[in-house]
């Protein structure tokens, strides 16, 4: 749980009152290789902090599933979106191996912007964090080639090379497993 605190003092530091009252509302719950963390058509309820393990955020689809965003220790998962609106998902989010998640639900975390000295700062600076992450991966589907994707891909975020299967990689940058295969032959 020490590890939420820590990655929390990046944007602000807290004081231990605020820490107190916050990790009272957390929960832990573990995963298990593929189980998932939100079907689609399920109202997301929880904002979850990944003490360990990877994640992947996708569309089912009959043929090729289209997924969109992997998270790994030390970082926030959630359906946001329907978590913010609280409306049901329309995507799912899986685990890629066994994953131990540190939880909160809608209402304890809306608490702890009411009662907290540092919750809206927090809620607001993650928040921000994630829509840049968001933005920066459309920016590129939108003006980078699939091979220069490839490459910011992995110089961003190196630890997906060892941790995510290929067809799922090959998914996140748009292009089919045997474009990514081609890819691969060049870049190597």
């Amino acid at each position: 749980m020490h590890q939420i605190r820590k990655y929390l003092e990046t944007f602000s530091p807290m004081r231990n009152s605020d820490w107190d009252y916050y990790s009272s509302k957390l929960q832990c719950v573990t995963f298990q290789k593929k189980e998932l963390l939100l079907k689609k058509g399920q109202t997301e309820n929880f904002l979850s902090f990944v003490e360990e393990g990877t994640l992947r955020m996708y569309f089912p689809k009959i043929e090729n599933d289209l997924t969109f965003g992997f998270v790994f220790k030390n970082q926030f998962i959630s359906g946001y979106d329907s978590f913010l609106t609280q409306v049901p998902c329309t995507y799912q989010i899986e685990a890629l191996s066994k994953t131990t998640v540190w939880r909160i639900s809608h209402a304890d975390l809306n608490d702890i912007y009411t009662n907290t000295e540092i919750g809206n700062e927090i809620g607001r600076k993650n928040a921000e964090r994630l829509f840049l992450i968001k933005s920066s991966r459309e920016l590129s589907l939108l003006e980078l080639t699939a091979k220069e994707r490839y490459q910011n891909l992995f110089s961003e975020r190196p630890q997906l090379i060892k941790e995510i299967p290929l067809k799922y990689i090959a998914s996140y940058i748009g292009i089919t497993p045997q474009a990514l295969s081609r890819i691969r032959r060049q870049v190597s």
